[in-house]
C-alpha cells in the first residue's frame, strides 16, 4: 500500500494515543526510518503490522481499530488530501456511492502503481443499497464498513451499515448493507 495509508495510521494513532505510542508501534514493526512517504509504495505486510501492533498495544480490538480506521480516512485524509476529488462525487451519499466504482479509476493518475479495490453497487432502492467490496488483500471488512460509516458522517446522512457477507466466512467477496434511517 501506498505510504499515504500508513501516514493515516500514523495520524489516528497519534490523534487518539499520543505520538509516543505510534513511536512504540513502529518499532514493534522493525520501521527504523523517521516518516512514511506519501507516494512511495510499502509492502501491504507492513500496514497490516502496524494495525495489528496498535491492536496490541492499545487493546483496542482490530474490528474496532478498523472501523475507527475507515472513519478516520474519510474525516482526515480522504477530505485533507483528495476533498474536492470527494466533494465531486456526488451531492449525497447515495451519489457519492453510485459514482463509487469511478472514484479509484481517477486516484490511479495519483498513485500510478495502486492495486485499488473494486465497487460495484446493486440493490438501490430509496432507503438502501447494497455495495460489493473485491479486493485482493484480505481482512479489511471492518475498514470499509468505517469508510462507508465516515461517508454517512460526511454527507450529515443517518445510516446504519451492516456486514450481510464476508470473505471471511467464505464468501467470494464481501457485501455491505447501507441504508438510511428515518426520523
Amino acid at each position: 500500500m501506498y505510504g499515504i495509508v500508513n501516514k493515516a495510521i500514523e495520524g489516528l494513532i497519534i490523534d487518539e494515543f499520543g505520538a509516543d505510542l505510534f513511536h512504540e508501534i513502529k518499532e514493534a514493526c522493525g520501521f527504523k526510518d523517521d516518516a512514511f512517504l506519501s507516494n512511495f509504495p510499502y509492502d501491504d505486510q507492513l500496514t497490516y503490522d502496524l494495525l495489528i501492533h496498535a491492536s496490541q498495544i492499545t487493546n483496542v480490538p482490530l474490528q474496532d481499530l478498523l472501523l475507527r480506521f475507515g472513519e478516520y480516512w474519510v474525516r482526515k485524509t480522504g477530505m485533507e488530501q483528495y476533498g474536492n476529488l470527494m466533494r465531486a462525487g456526488g451531492a449525497d451519499l447515495k451519489s457519492f456511492l453510485i459514482n463509487l466504482p469511478n472514484l479509484h479509476n481517477r486516484i490511479m493518475l495519483i498513485y500510478p502503481e495502486l492495486t485499488p479495490p473494486e465497487f460495484v453497487i446493486s440493490d438501490v432502492a430509496e432507503q438502501q443499497l447494497l455495495v460489493h467490496y473485491f479486493s485482493k488483500r484480505q481482512g479489511l471488512q471492518f475498514f470499509v464498513k468505517g469508510l462507508l460509516q465516515g461517508l454517512g458522517e460526511m454527507y450529515g446522512e443517518s445510516i446504519q451499515v451492516s456486514i450481510k457477507s464476508s470473505r471471511a466466512d467464505g464468501s467470494e467477496h464481501d457485501i455491505f448493507e447501507v441504508k438510511w434511517l428515518t426520523s
